[in-house]
C-alpha cells in the first residue's frame, strides 16, 4: 500500500531521508518494494488465514504454460528495473543488467538443485520461483556489486528462499499461495543485508555497512508489518477480509466477473 510504499521510499531515497543519511544502499527496491510487500504479504496471509482445504487438498498451480510465460516477462523486465534504476544509460546501468542476469540463474539452477536432493526431481515451478528470487535478492544490490558477488548473492538468495517457500510457512502455519513471503521477502532481506559487505567502491561510489542495511532491514520490516496489520484490521471491520464459503468454493472470477481462464 501507498502508507507503507512512500515513507519506506522517503526512508532509503529521499534526500532528508534517515536512512540515507545513515548509509543505507538500495539501488532498485530491495527495502522499498521487496521486503515491503513480502512482510505485508506474510500479516495478510495471517490475518486472512487458511484457504478452504488448504493441506488436505491438492492446490497445485492452475496454468505452468502462464506461469512460465510470466516469468519470462519478468525476467526480461527485470532489466530494465533494475538497469534503469540509475535513470542513465551508463557502465553501472549495463553491470546492473549483468549482475540480474548472473543472480537470477545461479538461483535458478540452486533452486533446482535443491530439488533434486530432495525429490529427485526438476521442476518448472522451481527453476521460474528460483530465478524471481534472485532477481528478487539481487535488486537492492544490483548497481552497486561486480559479477562474483552477484552469483554468490544468487546462490543464497536460491538455496535460502526455496526453504521460505517450502518450509518456513509450513513450521510457522500461514498459506502463501504465491510465496510473496518466502521469495520477495525473504530474498529482499538476503539481498539487502549482503549489499553491505559485497558492495564495490568503484561501482557505487559508496561504501555498504551491513549493520546499516540490517537497520535498514529492521525498520521496514516493523513498520510494513504494523501499518499492514492496522489497515487490514480496519477494512475487515468496515468490510470483511473474506468471502462467504460457498464463494470461496466457486472462484472469484466467477463470483465477481461472471468469467473464468480454463
Amino acid at each position: 500500500s501507498l502508507f507503507c510504499y512512500v515513507p519506506i521510499c522517503h526512508w532509503v531515497w529521499g534526500p532528508d531521508g534517515w536512512l540515507a543519511a545513515a548509509g543505507a544502499l538500495d539501488y532498485a527496491g530491495g527495502t522499498v518494494v521487496h521486503i515491503n510487500a513480502g512482510v505485508a504479504g506474510l500479516v495478510a496471509c495471517l490475518m486472512l488465514g487458511k484457504r478452504i482445504g488448504y493441506g488436505k487438498e491438492a492446490m497445485a498451480p492452475h496454468n505452468l504454460i502462464l506461469a512460465m510465460v510470466g516469468a519470462c516477462f519478468l525476467w526480461i523486465g527485470w532489466f530494465g528495473f533494475n538497469g534503469g534504476s540509475g535513470l542513465a544509460a551508463d557502465g553501472r546501468a549495463v553491470m546492473a543488467i549483468v549482475v540480474s542476469q548472473i543472480a537470477a540463474a545461479a538461483a535458478a539452477l540452486i533452486w533446482m538443485a535443491c530439488e533434486y536432493v530432495e525429490n529427485k526431481r526438476f521442476t518448472v515451478l522451481g527453476a521460474i520461483s528460483g530465478a524471481v528470487a534472485g532477481l528478487v535478492a539481487i535488486t537492492p544490490a544490483s548497481g552497486f556489486v561486480e559479477p562474483a558477488p552477484a552469483l554468490f548473492i544468487g546462490l543464497c538468495g536460491g538455496f535460502i528462499c526455496y526453504f521460505g517457500a517450502t518450509r518456513l510457512k509450513h513450521w510457522l502455519g500461514y498459506d502463501d499461495s504465491l510465496d510473496a513471503f518466502g521469495v520477495h521477502g525473504v530474498g529482499g532481506i538476503i539481498g539487502a543485508i549482503l549489499t553491505g559487505p559485497l558492495a564495490v567502491v568503484a561501482i557505487g561510489g559508496v561504501e555498504g555497512s551491513i549493520v546499516t542495511q540490517s537497520v535498514a532491514v529492521a525498520a521496514t520490516v516493523g513498520y510494513t508489518l504494523v501499518v499492514t496489520f492496522v489497515l487490514l484490521k480496519l477494512v475487515d471491520l468496515l468490510l470483511g477480509l473474506r468471502v462467504s464459503a460457498e464463494e470461496e468454493r466457486e472462484g472469484l472470477d466467477l463470483v465477481l466477473h461472471g468469467e473464468r481462464v480454463e
